[in-house]
């Protein structure tokens, strides 16, 4: 009996019913070590196979309930934010399993829908100017043989990634470039996916890899439990053909894969997480020899990243214990030699925080700044701190500007009703306001008075970023 095809079947039951791996073999088999064995290599006879099956098949029907998705959930249940549907610290909605009702200060993840999302990063140059921030450190790393390793701790739609990645190439050219990114959105896979093709047709010696893992996994490509490992979906899409449109096309045949694989549900703190940990390797096929010692192996690979990018990696209200022992200290030693992680966030100060505290008098969900966040990730690592350098920069390296999209003659006396609801979007999407206090506000027209008000006084909207670096020392 082929042992990998029963363990995924086992490994797929227990993630379905929720029951540890030891206590599916007792009751199956009376072997609570059956799962190990099996995970080892060892062999099993076809008369435990057929107990085993015999097991899942009775029982599954009492304990399993497939995870409906939104796609599938009746309008009644998915009406019901709190307990059928996640948001994503982008705005994305993900497809969900259903689950006991949480509050909303459990189930609140960062904006209550992607149309919030959608609208501000196509009315604001955010994501342009946070590229041409990071693409600055590419002067100050120093890539080693085989090749340049960056890590993009939240890919979100790509532009960020993708305006990097050519960075990259008109400063290293001709280096092979090895590049993960972390994402659990399906949505926004889609559309990094989307970007990817002239990429891999001007740097032809590329590997990208996506991935819906942790922070502590995604680096190292390495579920970090058991179950993880068991369940995890390596998938490699070797590229033929030489043309963007070529690869337009290959890429495409993955979206049943997609639809199949990246899904996530609501984790025990109401966060989204994955279903099961998924890997995706897309490079080109012609170049397969050539990029053969960076492809990345099932089982855990390097990290030693050249470049991390964090931006907008938590949420601006989220503890500062989550920042940074569950963000910023993992990606920190996912550092190689040199290594440079920029992390970067909202700062606040600025008008579109003054719009907020027009309709909420003394909001700021900007909580804690770099020095704060420093410190803090100082204290986490400890002794594998000393192998690091913190650098806070002043506010003139540190802080920079991005605008909404506006022409001068939008901002005058008569602005537009689009205009307005694009700079209100832009405002309460920075500042992480829940879809709740929104509804107590928006049933007049105050909260357009507001906006127009600040638009008039200062000219236009805009809004601050705040950056800091961690690097790795060389020696």
């Amino acid at each position: 009996m082929d042992a990998k095809i029963l363990l995924a079947e086992i490994a797929d039951y227990c993630r379905r019913v929720g029951m540890a791996e030891s206590t599916f073999g007792r009751r199956a088999v009376n072997d609570g070590k059956l799962v190990g064995r099996l995970r080892f290599g060892r062999r099993v006879t076809l008369e435990t196979a057929e107990r085993v099956r015999s097991f899942i098949h009775h029982s599954g029907a009492a304990d399993a309930t497939p995870a409906p998705t939104l796609g599938t959930l009746p309008l009644a249940v998915m009406t019901n934010p709190a307990e059928r549907r996640s948001e994503l610290s982008n705005g994305s909605v993900v497809a969900v399993a259903a689950r006991p009702f949480l509050n909303s200060e459990q189930t609140f993840r960062f904006f209550d829908n992607r149309q919030k999302y959608l609208l501000f990063v196509n009315t604001c140059s955010e994501k342009w100017v946070i590229a041409r921030r990071v693409a600055m450190e590419l002067a100050n790393i120093h890539p080693r043989p085989p090749a340049i390793r960056i890590f993009d701790a939240g890919v979100g739609d790509g532009t960020v990634l993708t305006r990097v990645m050519r960075a990259m190439h008109q400063r290293f050219p001709t280096l092979p470039s090895y590049v993960v990114g972390k994402e659990i959105s399906l949505e926004d896979v889609r559309l990094v996916l989307d970007k990817i093709p002239d990429r891999l047709f001007e740097h032809p010696a590329t590997v990208l890899v996506l991935t819906n893992m942790y922070y502590s996994e995604a680096p190292w490509l390495a579920p970090g439990s058991m179950a993880g490992a068991t369940g995890l979906i390596w998938h490699e899409h070797a590229l033929t053909g030489t043309t963007a449109h070529d690869f337009e096309q290959h890429i495409t045949d993955l979206q049943p894969f997609l639809a199949q694989h990246w899904r996530a549900r609501i984790g025990p703190s109401g966060n989204p997480i994955y279903d099961r940990p998924v890997v995706l390797v897309i490079y080109r096929d012609d170049h397969r020899f050539l990029l053969d010692p960076i492809l990345p192996k099932p089982g855990g690979t390097q990290a030693s990243y050249d470049l991390v990018i964090a931006s907008q990696p938590y949420r601006a209200r989220s503890p500062i214990e989550f920042k940074t022992r569950r963000v910023i200290a993992p990606l920190a030693r996912a550092l190689g030699p040199g290594g440079r992680l920029i992390a970067i966030h909202s700062h606040g100060n600025d008008p579109g925080l003054e719009i907020v505290q027009r309709l909420w008098p003394g909001d700021n969900p900007f909580i804690h700044d770099r020095h704060q966040i420093m410190k803090a990730v100082k204290q986490e690592l400890g002794a594998a701190g000393r192998e690091l350098n913190f650098n806070v920069n002043s506010d003139n390296r540190a802080l920079f500007r991005y605008d909404m999209h506006t022409l001068p003659s939008e901002v005058s006396d008569s602005i537009g009703t689009s205009t307005l609801f694009a700079a209100w979007n832009a405002a309460i999407y920075v500042a992480q306001v829940e879809d709740h206090r929104l509804a107590a506000v928006v049933n007049d027209r105050g909260y357009l008075d507001a906006t127009r008000d600040v638009l008039r006084r200062n000219g236009g909207l805009w809004f601050f970023d705040e950056s800091y670096v961690i690097s790795r020392r060389r020696g």
